[in-house]
């Protein structure tokens, strides 16, 4: 009894310590790589470094609040949180009230504090089809699709691609551990494909993005400007790396540096060696929250616990997937690590409920 409990603490405190590490890291290198265009916009090298430790605090706090609350009480939510997020989808589209940013309409300003509402719909989407979900019903895959055909296109609309495909994949997997119809979902797959070049062909921006995957020397200057610079920040830094505070790409060289290529600043300075370390403390927490997904005491928790793994799989595979050119760049931030408050507060409160549904497992197998 003594060693199954000293397990499950043991379990509980990399589930809860791996992230605020993470999280530190990710402070260290958003100075590193902010400080200037900090510098050169506000006149302050630490004016994100000191925003994102408010938005840690925030996210600790939120996630101590999701880790005492009972997980099943978020069914009597799911509904009002699913309809507060179409809500905020809509608004952020009306002119004059959603922030554009680099010809995406994406944020909400609330004057103090801005708000992504596509980061809230990958966390209601989660919370609300585990609801809807926990009772097998006929015929329900019909309106599954026009509800989630409904959120992509207003996350379409912004336009914001990675989020939709996140968004479409959690969906995907959340019906599919539910016990949905593979016949459903093999259909499905001709349909995705299809409507995915479709917006491919009729966009331009995403048609160039595309052909910069293939072929990063195509526009040096242009499209393929952004990986061009990334894939020179991760080979500048070789096996070792440049070394702490080295990097010149972070001298208004490589765009997002702080945010979705915060991986590029790292791989320079300590090299294949640090970013090797990096990836390895990801495997370990996505290993941690596979065993509450295994551990789950009811179906409930267990469809919560499987889109959260999901989510942290899909985030961190496609961040890290783009950055090395395996995968078209689509501005998806790397969990704990790149600046950004909606996704930070929105992993930690996932985290907080993975801390809520292991506290009710009986014994650690």
């Amino acid at each position: 009894m003594i060693k199954r409990l000293f397990v499950k603490n043991k379990f509980f405190s990399h589930l809860l310590t791996l992230p605020i590490i993470l999280s530190l890291v990710g402070l260290l290198f958003i100075f590193e790589a902010s400080a200037v265009r900090s510098a050169s916009e506000f006149g302050d090298s630490f004016h994100y470094l000191r925003l994102q430790i408010i938005w840690l605090t925030a996210g600790l706090v939120i996630m101590t609040f999701f880790a005492v609350f009972d997980y099943h009480k978020l069914y009597y939510f799911a509904f009002i949180m699913m309809m507060t997020t179409i809500m905020f989808l809509i608004v952020v589209l009306i002119p004059g009230v959603g922030s554009k940013a680099g010809g995406a309409r994406r944020w909400i300003d609330f004057g103090f504090f801005n708000i992504q509402p596509t980061e809230l719909a990958k966390f209601s989407v989660i919370i609300y089809l585990s609801s809807w979900f926990i009772h097998k019903e006929r015929k329900r895959f019909f309106s599954f699709l026009i509800l989630i055909g409904f959120l992509i296109l207003l996350i379409i609309l912004q336009p914001d691609m990675g989020t939709a495909i996140i968004v479409f994949l959690l969906s995907i997997i959340i019906y599919y551990l539910s016990g949905g119809s593979l016949l459903h979902l093999f259909l499905l797959v001709p349909v995705s494909f299809g409507a995915f070049f479709l917006l491919i062909k009729v966009s331009p921006y995403r048609l160039n993005r595309l052909l910069a995957f293939f072929n990063p020397a195509l526009d040096p200057l242009g499209i393929t400007y952004h990986i061009n610079q990334i894939l020179i920040s991760l080979s500048n830094g070789g096996i070792l790396g440049q070394g702490f505070g080295a990097s010149r790409q972070k001298y208004l060289f490589l765009p997002e540096a702080h945010t979705d290529s915060i991986f590029a600043i790292l791989g320079e300075e300590f090299g294949f060696l640090g970013g090797c370390i990096l990836i390895i403390l990801y495997l370990v927490l996505i290993y941690k929250m596979y065993h509450v997904v295994r551990l789950a005491p009811d179906r409930y928790g267990k469809l919560l616990a499987g889109g959260i793994f999901a989510f942290f799989n899909l985030q961190i595979i496609i961040n890290l997937a783009g950055v090395v050119n395996l995968f078209p760049l689509t501005g998806v931030p790397l969990p704990f690590l790149s600046y950004g408050g909606s996704n930070l507060l929105i992993s930690f409160a996932m985290i907080g409920i993975l801390m809520s549904i292991e506290k009710n497992v009986k014994v650690i197998k």
